[in-house]
């Protein structure tokens, strides 16, 4: 047993963790990013050339044509927008009636032949997600690189013309916020608040809501911190660990480029596929690939766990209400 397990069935009902029904499936369509972050615990960037292939995507659509139950989309990268088939996927997904959303830094948008984005993704109500580590220049170039927050700034600034992040409106833009390093974000209303202060008087920049994230020490984040600091951050997060998030983690089912599937995004770093419940019990049965996606099996599932979940429970956790749980 590890520590976060230890933590989960010391302090909660709900030990071991186990699946509910799948509402939300999760894709990463690649490593290929515009940026190269300080903190990104998937290593992407502009180098990166795994992308997730048409005939893969054609097999999750034909999954969520199947599964009326799962009603929600959530697409990852990389910058997911760099994979040829986006617009594909996206609108044919949202043409099923799925509820579409994802995660952006915004800065693709103004990279060339992606100036048309924002109102493809308006025209298809899709909600966005744009990372943002601060509300000033300084913050942000510092953690993802010269000349981004003018890139970030002039793009959400296009977003509000189409009527994104305006009362009014259904169109959705969220902030989401990562420390930098290993310390943990602030107080998640407080900062929202301030974020929304600062951009309005600066930009004139409106959203919906801001959702803070700690960082997982993997990836890029992990190669620059040392075993010591390391080890401070996972006591940190053993000491914050909030039971109250446990209900509402984000351990949903991840799709990725081989086809695999994880409880979350940063199990595919890690190489811990699902264990799919089966007749017998957890991991004696079914299978951790989209070929043969079993419904039934994976809400039943035991989620695999490691003690870098606690990342996702300390504190505020990650700021998000969906699960699988």
């Amino acid at each position: 047993m590890n520590i976060f397990e230890r933590k989960v069935k010391e302090t909660t009902g709900l030990y071991p963790l186990r699946a509910r029904q799948i509402t939300t499936l999760c894709v990463n369509l690649g490593s290929r990013c515009n940026l190269r972050c300080t903190h990104c615990y998937a290593d992407a960037s502009p180098e990166r050339t795994e992308e997730m292939p048409l005939s893969t995507i054609n097999k999750i659509l034909n999954v969520l044509g199947r599964h009326s139950e799962i009603t929600t989309l959530d697409i990852g990268g990389g910058a997911p927008e760099l994979n040829p088939h986006f617009r594909y996927f996206v609108k044919t997904a949202s043409g099923m009636g799925k509820k579409v959303f994802y995660a952006s830094n915004a800065a693709v948008y103004l990279e060339p032949g992606m100036e048309d984005l924002p109102e493809f993704l308006a025209e298809n109500r899709i909600v966005i997600y744009v990372s943002l580590p601060w509300h000033s220049e300084e913050g942000v170039d510092r953690q993802r690189g010269r000349g981004t927050y003018r890139k970030v700034i002039t793009a959400l600034q296009k977003l509000n013309a189409l009527g994104y992040g305006r009362q009014g409106t259904s169109l959705e833009l969220n902030i989401q916020f990562n420390p930098a390093g290993t310390s943990l974000p602030p107080d998640q209303q407080a900062l929202e608040k301030l974020f929304r202060e600062k951009l309005q008087e600066a930009h004139g920049i409106t959203f919906n809501r801001l959702y803070t994230l700690n960082n997982m020490p993997i990836g890029r984040l992990r190669r620059s911190i040392s075993e010591n600091e390391l080890r401070a951050y996972l006591e940190v997060l053993e000491e914050r660990f909030n039971p109250g998030t446990v209900e509402n983690l984000i351990c949903r089912v991840s799709v990725t480029c081989d086809e695999r599937i994880y409880d979350c995004d940063f199990q595919r770093i890690l190489n811990l596929p699902v264990q799919p419940a089966g007749r017998g019990g957890a991991g004696n049965g079914g299978s951790a690939g989209i070929d043969d996606f079993d419904y039934e099996l994976l809400s039943n599932r035991e989620i695999v766990t490691t003690p870098l979940c606690l990342v996702c429970t300390a504190g505020g956790g990650l700021g998000c209400s969906e699960s699988l749980m």
